[in-house]
């Protein structure tokens, strides 16, 4: 059995998969879908509470029930309370599917995670193929949101926010090719157990590049401070759910939150090495000997440390909200563009030096690391340095006028032709 793959019940071809086998994956979904993400979702929110007012000199949530812990019950409630309004003029039935279709896609990113032993739903051969398929869906729902609403700033918000994720979607996946290079599996399962014999893949210089333009670019994928132009309240109003209220706005911002843990956990699972609590050392299971007592007491300690880890890229997360402004759009396109993307495309060459220095002799020895890691770091440093160099001489020659006037610098009598400009 591969104690870090999926059960052997999700292994299993469906023709063989007996009665008792769909029962189990109907309990996962329904506990997963009605209990469990939902009340992780309501408790980030209410951390992230907490913390922006730790930042901000302030007390947070501190009202309803001990520390304010029933802060997420109640606003739950009076989401599912609140009377559901859809324009008249707006198209009734993919106004409903598109939250769905988001939801959805934040719900499928969770099915190959390995969580601990024998807690990976599934252990697909392609999972990082799959995580990009069904991390597309979102794109998808959310310019449905807006066409179906029948609103011309809804409209221009989803547009706005389908350009951004599809920017920020290559450099994301271009972040994944050192990972599967190295892992030589598209399977999360074998990129965790590879981590186990060459260390994690964020104590490389590009491993820590390519965990870099993750986080940056998932942050952009989850709408969050400085990338949440498509709800940039004081632009467009809300973006592309200005016509949503009460559960149908829920699901918008359940699927925003559980897409934040989602990405959480692939970045762990990738570069942090799992559940894991140092690099090279995997954990006992026959901790306190071999029965299921033993697997049992292995899995609550990895999984521990598992979400340990996840808060931690949560917390990173909460602190980037607390500390940076908004970006301008023209701006946040082009860092995607000019910077990521070619950041992205230089470290996969830089990590295929790294394999052929460090993994491709077989055995991991202190030199074999020490000048993989040298030669790797130099390129690192001055590929970005060349890249940030180009586009800051590129940008300081352009014609005036080729950029949008920041809201500082608008002069009395610049009338709008002159902002869209």
């Amino acid at each position: 059995m591969n104690w870090w793959g999926s059960p052997i019940w999700a292994q299993q071809s469906l023709v063989e998969l007996e009665p008792w086998t769909w029962y189990r994956w109907a309990l996962w979904l329904v506990v997963g879908f009605f209990l469990i993400f939902p009340g992780i979702v309501a408790y980030m929110v209410w951390l992230e509470r907490k913390v922006a007012a730790r930042f901000q000199d302030r007390i947070g949530p501190n009202r309803v029930g001990p520390l304010g812990l029933l802060q997420p019950i109640a606003d739950a409630i009076k989401l599912v309370t609140k009377e559901d309004l859809v324009p008249r003029t707006a198209d009734r039935v993919v106004h409903l599917a598109a939250p769905v279709l988001v939801i959805t896609s934040a719900f499928l990113v969770m099915a190959v995670i390995p969580f601990a032993i024998n807690m990976a739903p599934v252990n697909l051969p392609s999972g990082v193929v799959y995580l990009v398929a069904v991390s597309s869906i979102s794109p998808l729902g959310i310019f449905l949101a807006g066409w179906s609403s029948r609103n011309k700033y809804s409209l221009l918000g989803s547009m706005r926010a389908v350009a951004q994720l599809v920017s920020y979607e290559v450099p994301q996946v271009l972040s994944l090719v050192p990972i599967v290079l190295w892992a030589g599996s598209l399977s999360l399962v074998t990129v965790f157990q590879q981590q186990l014999e060459w260390g994690w893949f964020i104590m490389s210089p590009p491993g820590l590049l390519a965990f870099l333009i993750l986080l940056i670019a998932s942050i952009a994928e989850v709408n969050r401070t400085p990338f949440d132009l498509p709800e940039a309240e004081s632009e467009i109003i809300a973006g592309y759910h200005t016509e949503y209220s009460s559960m149908r706005f829920g699901l918008f911002f359940l699927a925003e939150y559980l897409s934040v843990f989602a990405i959480s956990c692939l970045g762990t699972v990738l570069f942090l090495g799992g559940g894991t609590l140092v690099p090279f050392v995997s954990f006992p299971t026959n901790l306190v000997g071999d029965s299921v007592f033993s697997y049992v007491v292995v899995d609550a300690i990895l999984l521990a440390v598992f979400l340990g880890k996840v808060l931690f890229f949560i917390f990173l997360m909460f602190w980037i909200r607390a500390t940076l402004p908004r970006m301008r759009v023209d701006r946040l396109m082009n860092f995607a563009w000019k910077y990521l993307v070619p950041l992205a495309i230089v470290n996969v060459f830089i990590a295929g030096i790294w394999y052929e220095m460090v993994i491709r002799p077989g055995y991991l020895t202190f030199w074999h690391w020490f000048w993989g890691s040298l030669a790797t770091g130099l390129l690192v440093i001055g590929a970005a340095a060349v890249i940030v160099i180009v586009n800051r001489h590129t940008t300081a020659r352009a014609p005036l006028g080729t950029e949008w006037p920041s809201v500082g610098r608008l002069r009395p009598g610049l009338g709008m032709r002159t902002l869209i400009r």
